[in-house]
């Protein structure tokens, strides 16, 4: 029995391939690779192909035993969501109303689905809980938490289990340095950094430094891409052993400031990072900061990177080797 791991040759995605390969598990993917990179890929049987389109998700459960999926593919660029609200419907919600239908119609009832901490919208305590209030501050946000209102009713009335993952900043790149982050456009602060140490960037842009954080930046919780996989992969496995649908915030509980994250990337890079303050930008909140009690406790998870330094040593490692990113 294969998973299928849907965007699986993007950032998150590919690395849940390599961690579920390193298990023994057979992967099939399915990627339209607009955003995301067939080198990426460690292995796995990839349909190039989008979720929109019926016909190759019908072949594609049709011609492989599934026993699990999990969904990244998706658009994630707020600012774009804020500019092309049918574009993330469209893509995000719509893609995954045609993936459940192609899993009910296969006999296909495990969904682990990669949402998001902007479900939250600007939060009412930190650290943020599972239970909090849900009040996205923009389209993107508005999406996932529909896909995850979606899988609800597909469980309730169809018994599709489902485990929806809200998680914060991914950042890092696998140990052995095969794979990393590659988004055209960059839009992640670790990435930017780097970038601007290895002299593509002029300056890096810090927007606002009068936050009430101890160094007025904003203060965000990361994640490397590899304890995120390995959640993912837990979560597969929790449905798997029969359990109920649930929803896990992923985080370290640890927050970085802005400021933090550059000088220990200058650290790291023994490189200069010139730095430009501008303005805030509008629904950006000064803390972001997960608890991930709940996985901790139900799925036995346990970051092994929670340090900032180490996340950002692994990145430096994927950048410096791979200035231009993949296939350059």
């Amino acid at each position: 029995m294969a998973i299928l791991v849907t965007g699986g040759a993007g950032y998150i995605g590919s690395h849940t391939v390599a961690e579920l390969l390193e298990r023994g598990e057979e992967v099939v993917v399915i990627d339209n690779l607009l955003t995301g990179h067939r080198e990426a890929l460690l292995g796995g049987k990839l349909y190039e192909g989008d979720l929109r389109d019926k016909v190759t998700l019908n072949k594609l459960f049709s011609e492989n035993k599934i026993d699990a999926v999990i969904h990244f593919a998706a658009s994630s660029l707020v600012g774009e969501s804020m500019k092309d609200p049918v574009k993330y419907y469209d893509n995000n919600v719509y893609g995954t109303q045609c993936l459940l239908e192609a899993m009910q119609q296969a006999g296909v009832d495990k969904i682990v689905f990669s949402s998001t901490a902007a479900t939250y919208g600007e939060p009412e305590k930190v650290p943020i809980e599972e239970t909090d209030r849900t009040e996205p501050a923009n389209v993107y946000g508005e999406t996932k938490l529909t896909m995850e209102r979606m899988m609800a009713w597909f469980d309730k009335v169809l018994g599709i289990k489902y485990v929806a993952l809200r998680y914060f900043n991914a950042a890092g790149a696998h140990a052995s340095g095969k794979i990393g982050e590659d988004h055209r456009p960059e839009s992640h602060l670790i990435p930017l950094v780097l970038q601007t140490a290895l002299k593509q960037r002029e300056s890096i842009a810090v927007f606002g430094d009068d936050y009430p954080t101890e160094d007025g930046t904003c203060v965000r919780d990361y994640i490397h891409v590899s304890d995120l996989a390995d959640a993912h992969v837990r979560a597969v496995n929790y449905l798997r052993s029969g359990s109920a649908s649930n929803i896990f915030n992923l985080g370290n509980g640890l927050g970085f400031s802005v400021k933090q994250v550059i000088e220990t990337a200058k650290k790291v890079t023994g490189l200069d990072i010139p730095v430009v303050i501008q303005e805030r930008r509008a629904g950006d909140p000064a803390v972001l900061v997960a608890s991930s009690d709940k996985a901790r406790s139900v799925l036995g998870w346990n970051p092994q990177h929670a340090d900032v330094e180490g996340i950002i040593q692994s990145a430096w490692n994927w950048h410096s080797a791979n200035p231009q990113g993949y296939g350059e």
